[in-house]
């Protein structure tokens, strides 16, 4: 009986994986992910060292993710109306050009800081496109009832890179150095193409290319305005990841400044923490629907789980406690961009998902060297303290809004009823 729940329970929980084309997308950027997370634990372990600053941090933070800010709405609108497939091959093979290019800068004495971050910058240009399209070309792989957990599992894949990555750029780093990380990660690369090439293009489910028109931009925008349940999670999502989403540039800080550990300690703490978000990502696998609601609670747990972890007093309590901040961090990405997702018209969708690109990771080069400042002038447990605020205040607006999007279903239920 036990044996039967659970093989139920992880057919629901893999359900897309039967799909030949959506196996193919996950092996590929399952390998790729974790070589990504060996770019960015080594990127920033090697600006930290050049530097020793959390505001040179926040630089090397705005230049990965400024342009997502500056061409997000733009790079969603290419989407829609791009072949995604195609697209995602031209985005892929340039940024792993940017690894090398990494690699080489890293097999020099001393590499200039500008380069490095001129480097990130046109890597960043490149994560502008190629975000909304990779995300908004998962449902086109799957029928649509498989859409949800396909979704979910994306979610996963990106959360369970994270255990493995940093774990193994902490044991290069240390072993052969930081260049072998970029040419690992440019290699990685590969498998993501490969993977695209072998699809099968009659099975996609593509939908209507966008027609060019103007005022597209500024349309998607609207849309997103117009719809509540895209609305709340798209401003809670901008509070929390402008304040609350600056692992990269807290978590190094916190764990060698204030915690006292070392190279080993950050990429161990990174892994634990992602073991959480793995966990949390599962969980949403198996969740069968989302709405608002999941967003808010989410959103208060993850506030709650980060304020706890920045009072951990060593890395022994500090180990346990992010964890739990992986987990909680990961309910609410994966809530918010599920619904994104799954609530936006096929014809919006690559715009509705760069809008929340924007305010997800556009934001960072806002919050990115804010958080910087806090920490080198205040210490690191007042920039975790004002996250961990921002999410609650987050979720405080959100379930507001949400217990309106409520009462305004309820009433337009009512008045459509027919009357006895």
């Amino acid at each position: 009986m036990a044996h039967g729940r659970i093989s139920t329970a992880a057919r629901t929980t893999f359900a897309s994986l039967s799909v030949r084309n959506f196996r193919l997308f996950f092996i590929g950027q399952l390998i790729s992910q974790v070589g990504t997370w060996l770019t960015t634990i080594a990127l920033t372990l090697l600006v930290l060292h050049l530097t020793n600053s959390g505001v040179a941090i926040g630089g090397l933070v705005a230049c990965q993710f400024g342009p997502v800010l500056v061409f997000g709405a733009w790079a969603g609108l290419v989407a829609d109306r791009s072949d995604k497939r195609r697209l995602l091959l031209i985005t892929q093979t340039l940024e792993m050009l940017q690894s090398f290019t990494l690699a080489v800068l890293a097999f020099m004495h001393h590499p200039p800081l500008l380069a490095i971050y001129l480097t990130a910058l046109a890597g960043g240009f490149m994560l502008a496109f190629d975000n909304p399209a990779r995300r908004s070309f998962v449902p086109e792989m799957v029928p649509a009832d498989n859409v949800q957990n396909a979704v979910t599992l994306n979610a996963a894949l990106m959360t369970s890179s994270r255990i493995f990555g940093p774990a193994l750029a902490g044991l290069l780093v240390i072993t052969v150095g930081y260049a072998w990380c970029f040419t690992t990660d440019a290699i990685s690369y590969l498998a993501v193409l490969v993977a695209l090439l072998l699809m099968r293009s009659i099975d996609l489910v593509r939908p209507e290319v966008t027609a060019r028109a103007k005022g597209q931009v500024r349309a998607g925008l609207q849309y997103v305005r117009s719809v509540p349940e895209l609305w709340v999670p798209l401003v809670m999502t901008a509070v929390i990841g402008t304040l609350t989403f600056n692992f990269a540039v807290e978590i190094p800080l916190f764990v060698e400044h204030t915690l006292r550990g070392n190279d080993t300690d950050f990429t161990l703490l990174y892994s634990v923490l992602s073991i959480g978000s793995f966990s949390a990502a599962l969980v949403a696998a198996h969740r069968r629907s989302t709405d608002v609601r999941h967003v808010v609670f989410a959103a208060v747990i993850f506030g709650g789980a980060m304020l706890v972890f920045a009072a951990s007093p060593n890395l022994a309590v500090a180990f346990p406690i992010a964890v739990v901040v992986g987990f909680t961090s990961i309910l609410f990405l994966t809530a918010s961009t599920a619904i994104m997702q799954l609530r936006a018209s096929p014809g919006m969708r690559g715009r509705v998902i760069a809008l929340q690109s924007i305010v997800l990771v556009g934001s960072t080069p806002v919050g990115g060297p804010i958080m910087g400042l806090v920490c080198d002038d205040l210490g690191v447990r007042y920039g975790l303290v004002i996250g961990g605020l921002a999410a609650l205040s987050a979720a405080g607006w959100g379930y507001v809004a949400a217990r309106r999007i409520v009462a305004r279903t309820k009433a337009a239920s009512l008045t459509l009823a027919p009357t006895v």
